[in-house]
């Protein structure tokens, strides 16, 4: 487990020694000491928290009423930068599920979550609460992350896919890093686009225009955070200009280039999800 301090808070971090037997699935082990209050910066995929600690994490200004304890968020959580995450003496799994595999796995859809913070609970029932004990009774990190892939693996092959259409045009997104036109989406799956539209909202969680931006402003803000500078990212991203990134960015997150480049949501990354293959 490696260890990243931020203010008076401190993360031990942990990572699986193999891949998911799943494309599109990736996971990290987190133990957090401290109090400090951290802002959620939107990330293109579904997150699902299993927290099995002696303190529980809240979720506050997602839709609704402050979440307690494990949940799911659709892609995309803290858009406009006013969701925080805080607690003290977590321990939890925390996983990115791509949305075109998230159906199969929750037993709903990306779009059906509508931007909240859902409950574990409300989705799997009883199971949630065996699985945190799961958690807590395993001996290492190790044995925990083995018995996360294998409970998502088993609810993935007893689930129910997304169209093929709306995988490719996901896939067809994260290829171009956002760079790409719906019509073009639209003319690759062979559908309309007022059936793409409405298809890939339904399974995937967002409009195919607006997770095109999510993807763009995700890879430009992990560039931000590697140190390139702000004109640089825009030219090189698709922004028509730095002024255009700013705004997408504080659309984004709620907050200027500059600052987000410090996010510790962003910066502890590179030691939780190496590679960040988090979407495929």
């Amino acid at each position: 487990m490696r260890t990243f301090v931020r203010g008076a808070a401190t993360w031990g971090v942990a990572c699986p020694r193999r891949p998911s037997r799943m494309a599109g699935v990736t996971m990290a082990g987190f133990r957090i000491h401290g109090p400090e209050a951290l802002r959620m910066v939107p990330h293109p995929a579904v997150t699902l928290l299993l927290e099995f600690g002696e303190g529980s994490p809240v979720v506050d200004g997602a839709a609704g009423r402050p979440q307690r304890g494990s949940f799911v968020a659709g892609p995309g959580l803290g858009s406009g930068g006013a969701t925080r995450a805080r607690g003290e003496n977590i321990a939890c799994v925390q996983v990115r599920l791509s949305p075109v595999i998230a159906h199969s796995i929750l037993g709903a859809s990306p779009g059906e979550l509508a931007g909240a913070v859902v409950p574990l609970g409300d989705l799997w029932g009883r199971e949630a609460a065996r699985i945190r004990e799961q958690l807590a009774d395993a001996s290492s990190w190790q044995e925990r992350f083995a018995f996360t892939d294998a409970l998502l693996t088993r609810r993935h092959l007893a689930g129910r896919p997304v169209d093929p259409e709306v995988a490719w045009a996901w896939h067809r997104i994260l290829g171009t890093r956002g760079q790409v036109r719906v019509d073009a989406l639209a003319a690759g799956a062979g559908w309309s686009r007022k059936r793409l539209w409405s298809r890939f909202r339904s399974q995937v969680g967002l409009p195919p225009k607006h997770a095109a931006q999510l993807v763009r402003f995700d890879h430009a803000a992990h560039r931000l955070v590697a140190g390139e500078g702000a004109a640089w990212v825009a030219a090189d991203t698709g922004y028509a200009d730095q002024s255009h990134l700013h705004r997408e960015v504080m659309a984004f997150a709620g907050a200027t280039p500059a600052t987000v480049a410090g996010e510790p949501f962003l910066t502890v990354d590179d030691i939780a999800w190496p590679g960040r293959g988090t979407t495929a």
